[in-house]
């Protein structure tokens, strides 16, 4: 089917077109935070409220300064030609979670916080992660997320009359095995901080994939910005990395020493 003049997906407001991608983007956001606050209600928290504003606060800073850095690195050739704007608006998730993650670390040496706080914020992320992907995909290649030219049965027309792999299609279907993969680990005990940590490597694992299939520009050895933040979490996360094989693979091992 010709999908051309499907994408980008637009509304009209006020004699005015708009994409749908900003309305995803602020529904993402708004709906992500109530999970959270929803989840949050069901569980004894043993980090304080106080502590936790602390923690977003870093998150957040951290995600708006790594989105931005990462995003720029994208393309390497116009860091020439850098401006305001151009660092605006340019953003990534996978920049953000980077970025993230870093921010919460140092924001909780800052406060004195040593409990593993990620967990919690797992489905939230996952929640709002699909709702902001489906903006992204209702853009076509009007937005750099678009894959490259392809046979496979799953290729569309995003708009410029070429069939391309739908990669954020493909990321909305990721992450639903991963919403049905903690959901189904939910009641399981794990070591607190565990789920953060596999939520990270799993989705950095799919974004280091996936890369490929997009028309990415090498930032060093014909890597992306996004392949080396995604190397660089799995060197930060190797120990769980190692330690979760270990109970793959050897778990008689690990139950008699």
């Amino acid at each position: 089917m010709n999908s051309a003049h499907l994408f980008p997906f637009k509304f009209e407001l006020f004699g005015q077109s708009y994409h749908y991608h900003y309305l995803f983007e602020t529904l993402s956001f708004i709906i992500g935070v109530r999970v959270y606050y929803y989840l949050k209600k069901g569980i004894s928290d043993p980090i304080s409220d106080e502590h936790r504003l602390w923690i977003m606060l870093g998150a957040m800073l951290g995600a708006l300064i790594g989105s931005r850095l990462i995003a720029i690195l994208e393309s390497p050739e116009a860091l020439g030609q850098l401006s305001f704007l151009m660092l605006y608006q340019s953003k990534t998730i996978v920049g953000g979670l980077f970025g993230g993650l870093f921010g919460v670390e140092l924001m909780k040496k800052i406060i004195g916080v040593n409990i593993a706080s990620g967990d919690i914020y797992v489905v939230p992320i996952l929640t709002a992660l699909f709702i902001g992907r489906m903006g992204c995909f209702s853009m076509g290649i009007d937005e750099p997320t678009y894959g490259v030219e392809t046979g496979f049965f799953m290729g569309m027309d995003l708009g410029d009359g070429l069939r391309r792999h739908p990669v954020m299609l493909y990321e909305m279907i990721f992450l639903l095995i991963l919403f049905m993969l903690f959901t189904s680990i939910k009641r399981k005990e794990l070591i607190n901080g565990d789920r953060f940590k596999l939520f990270m490597v799993l989705y950095f694992l799919f974004r280091f994939a996936v890369e490929f299939l997009k028309p990415y520009h090498p930032l060093f050895l014909n890597l992306s910005s996004i392949h080396w933040s995604a190397l660089f979490i799995f060197l930060y996360y190797y120990k769980f990395i190692i330690r979760m094989a270990q109970t793959i693979f050897y778990p008689k091992a690990l139950n008699y020493g």
